[in-house]
């Protein structure tokens, strides 16, 4: 009996966490038309987000593409396809480049870089009552510290996407290159053959969800966190597990769907 009380406790609790979530998005979403007499917040937390990333998505994301394309080639080499695979190798990277491995790489990237700095920023400011002065001023956190940061994920992350596509189908033609000489007709040519604009869009709309996603666990994390610096450290990880794994939940979701 003692385990299914705990095991209620813990449903409990989510379904109450859940809902607060929830009524913080509804709080935030009230604030979107202010976005353009507040740009200057947007401006700041799209360049944390989206500039200051950069960098670091260019990275990954050239190694996805890498990857993925010696994973096509050795499953084809293995059964002495490629000569046949070819005229394929280029599409069947980009379309899982486009579709799944640059919307969620680029999600958990952003989830432990900028959704945990988010929680600390925002459970810093909680703990030394900073919060508490804002809204003594009769300033709406909502407005002043959420919408600036749900608006820059929303908008940040197919951006950074949309870079990782390019570096990625880049990566993936370098390595074919390198293994099996390739010439980049062969390669982008079947990349431009079996292209669609909906592969490019299940990507990028994916990647506004999952951005969304990131920032608003991170503000809700941060305005919930007690504890003092204790409570700071423990909510950056608890940002970053929750974002992780709402982003693969979501993909599965997703993958039923698309």
């Amino acid at each position: 009996m003692e385990y299914i009380a705990k095991l209620g406790r813990k449903v409990l609790n989510f379904i109450a966490e859940f809902g607060r979530i929830v009524i913080l998005l509804l709080n935030i979403l009230r604030f979107f038309p202010r976005a353009i007499k507040d740009r200057r917040l947007v401006l700041e937390q799209m360049a944390v987000v989206g500039s200051d990333s950069l960098p670091l998505v260019i990275l990954i994301g050239s190694f996805t593409g890498a990857i993925a394309a010696l994973q096509a080639t050795n499953l084809f080499e293995r059964f002495n396809l490629i000569d046949i695979a070819t005229p394929f190798i280029g599409s069947s990277i980009s379309t899982v480049v486009f579709t799944e491995l640059s919307p969620v790489l680029i999600a958990l990237i952003i989830a432990g870089r900028v959704g945990g700095a988010m929680a600390a920023q925002l459970g810093t400011m909680n703990v030394t009552e900073q919060i508490d002065a804002l809204e003594m001023m009769a300033i709406d956190v909502n407005r002043f510290l959420g919408m600036p940061r749900l608006l820059a994920g929303l908008v940040m992350l197919p951006v950074l996407a949309i870079f990782s596509d390019i570096v990625a189908l880049a990566g993936g033609y370098m390595l074919t290159s390198i293994k099996f000489g390739f010439s980049a007709y062969t390669f982008f040519e079947s990349v431009q053959e079996y292209f669609t604009v909906y592969d490019v869009a299940v990507g990028l709309f994916k990647s506004c969800i999952f951005g969304g996603l990131t920032a608003l666990i991170g503000v809700h994390v941060g305005f919930s966190t007690t504890g003092g610096a204790e409570g700071v450290g423990k909510a950056t990880v608890r940002a970053f597990t929750i974002s992780a794994a709402s982003i693969l939940i979501m993909d599965a979701f997703f993958g039923m769907i698309f």
